[in-house]
């Protein structure tokens, strides 16, 4: 295990500003291959951007054929970043991909399973249709593509972390959002379960649980809200910022310091967890 060195916090810059790598002495991440999943923008981007800053090669995962333009300018500067787009629902594709990845930056070290849709209506009117699209892709896979990250990790033969994304969703029920709370609540568990399986062979499975945060997602979530909730476009978004314990929503960087953390040695001793990073707004 390489050695623990002095902390360097990922910058807060702005989303079209390229990252700035540390020198190779103080990165927390160097030589790493990271995969991330739901990397095209938001959250996924903001901690693609962190781990290139931290010294990793990141092979850089979402549905979009091409790369977006974030994501392209990045691989454009010569940093050492891959775009594939894939979907994860299909398991065979993923376990391809990992195979693809591998042999393009070498053995994965990091998974950051992010990719993830929502959706919310009333209990008694759900159907199986809105059920089955947020199983497959929340909990289906997020299960498999960590499953074939996991096996690749195993046959290298090295310790690896993987750091699943979570939500406060998943730490309670809503009303009118059962079935994403469903799945998150399922992320949390099947973490457990495997950092539990994976800790005799030194690999790290943690989560990290979110609050509400400030990405294109959640123009999505505010207009539902809007209309189960009879209320008037932004007005949902503006009510969570402010209920917020800290204040205001959360920013995709925030969630960068937890997701270095998980993937470095500072975390070496910490599997099992899911870490809020949420302003405060779950206590556990």
């Amino acid at each position: 295990m390489s050695q623990v060195l002095t902390p360097v916090a990922p910058s807060v810059a702005p989303s079209d500003a390229l990252p700035t790598p540390v020198p190779a002495h103080y990165a927390r991440l160097h030589q790493r291959h990271a995969l991330l999943t739901g990397a095209g923008g938001g959250i996924g981007l903001a901690v693609a951007r962190a781990y290139l800053e931290q010294g990793a090669r990141c092979t850089v995962v979402d549905l979009a054929p091409s790369a977006p333009a974030q994501v392209q300018a990045l691989a454009d500067a010569g940093l050492p970043l891959r775009y594939r787009a894939a979907d994860v629902r299909d398991p065979r594709a993923m376990a391809a991909l990992v195979d693809e990845a591998e042999a393009a930056f070498g053995p994965l070290d990091v998974l950051f399973n992010n990719a993830a849709i929502f959706d919310m209506g009333p209990l008694l009117d759900s159907d199986e249709a809105m059920y089955q699209r947020l199983f497959d892709v929340n909990v289906k896979g997020m299960f498999f593509t960590m499953q074939a990250v996991l096996r690749a990790m195993r046959r290298a033969e090295r310790p690896g972390a993987v750091i699943n994304m979570a939500s406060q969703a998943g730490r309670r029920g809503e009303a009118l959002v059962a079935h994403y709370c469903a799945t998150k609540a399922a992320v949390i568990s099947y973490t457990q379960s495997a950092a539990l399986a994976m800790a005799p062979h030194g690999i790290r499975v943690n989560a990290i649980s979110p609050g509400v945060v400030d990405t294109p997602m959640w123009d999505h979530v505010d207009s539902l809200f809007a209309r189960y909730e009879h209320l008037q476009p932004g007005e949902k978004k503006i009510a969570v910022g402010r209920a917020v314990p800290l204040g205001r929503m959360g920013r995709p960087d925030d969630l960068c310091g937890a997701a270095v953390f998980l993937a470095s040695d500072e975390s070496r001793y910490v599997t099992a967890q899911t870490l809020n990073v949420d302003g405060g707004n779950v206590m556990s």
